[in-house]
């Protein structure tokens, strides 16, 4: 980036902290003002964040206020603190249960990307890092998250001709793929087996919302060659436990969540 793109960038944000006064409304002078910025330079900083949904302008008084999107990221941010918070606790006592790798994972787009995790105490473990990414198709955390994506957009991931082969067992057939995530719906958790890299081998469940929304995914992971399927199923009922325990932390339970309006799986 050049100078004068990196400028401009930081006095966007610096115009976005104007707005933490809670002021009703704030006017091209004023910011100008405050921020020690020609007023043509924060008119046209103005006119890009209104149009990206940042900020908005007040019909009646011409004023600028922040926007809806900002609330939207707020309320992103929110999740993802109330989700470490919950989760934490849960995520030692699941490790101490089955001695392996344990992470929370969120979708963004095509791809999980980890937010918390606790490594294995096991000399031979997985190294995967907080706040890496990865394909959803070929993880177990992934499974679980496409799984319960609404109708229409499972549909839409799954509407594409192929899906990035990793290893020679990932599943890069759609058709086959929907099955998958069928099957994860039924049986409460997913699984993936040297799918995104060979030799490793993981297992996820579900983390609700207390509108029964799926909004992570908290798993184990381990090598292969000590994480067959009988220590699979073993451990499967305690990460189901473990992510309904998060669940119930974040505010989530089967009895109040029926009666409250309808989720995104609706």
């Amino acid at each position: 980036m050049t100078d004068a793109t990196l400028s401009t960038v930081r006095n966007a944000a610096r115009l976005l902290k104007a707005f933490l006064t809670r002021e009703e409304s704030l006017g091209v002078s004023e910011l100008a003002r405050r921020l020690d910025l020609g007023k043509s330079n924060v008119h046209r900083l103005l006119s890009t964040l209104v149009a990206e949904g940042l900020i908005e302008q007040d019909a009646r008084t011409g004023g600028y206020r922040l926007g809806i999107v900002m609330f939207e990221l707020g309320e992103a941010v929110k999740v993802h603190l109330d989700l470490h918070a919950a989760a934490g606790p849960v995520l030692a006592q699941l490790r101490e249960q089955t001695g392996e790798s344990s992470q929370v994972g969120v979708l963004d787009g095509d791809e999980v990307v980890y937010v918390d995790r606790l490594e294995s105490a096991h000399s031979l473990r997985l190294f995967t890092e907080t706040g890496r990414r990865v394909p959803a198709h070929c993880t177990s955390s992934g499974k679980v998250l496409l799984a319960h994506r609404p109708d229409a957009e499972r549909e839409a991931y799954l509407a594409r001709d192929t899906l990035t082969r990793l290893t020679p067992h990932t599943i890069t057939d759609p058709a086959v793929l929907r099955d998958e995530l069928a099957t994860v719906r039924a049986r409460g958790w997913a699984e993936a087996i040297n799918e995104r890299e060979v030799g490793v081998a993981s297992i996820a469940a579900p983390i609700r919302d207390i509108h029964g929304d799926v909004v992570a995914a908290l798993s184990i992971g381990a090598p292969v060659a000590r994480f067959g399927a009988v220590p699979r199923r073993r451990h499967a009922r305690a990460l189901v436990e473990a992510g309904e325990a998060v669940s119930r932390r974040l505010g989530w339970s089967p009895e109040t969540t029926a009666l409250l309006p309808r989720g995104r799986e609706a």
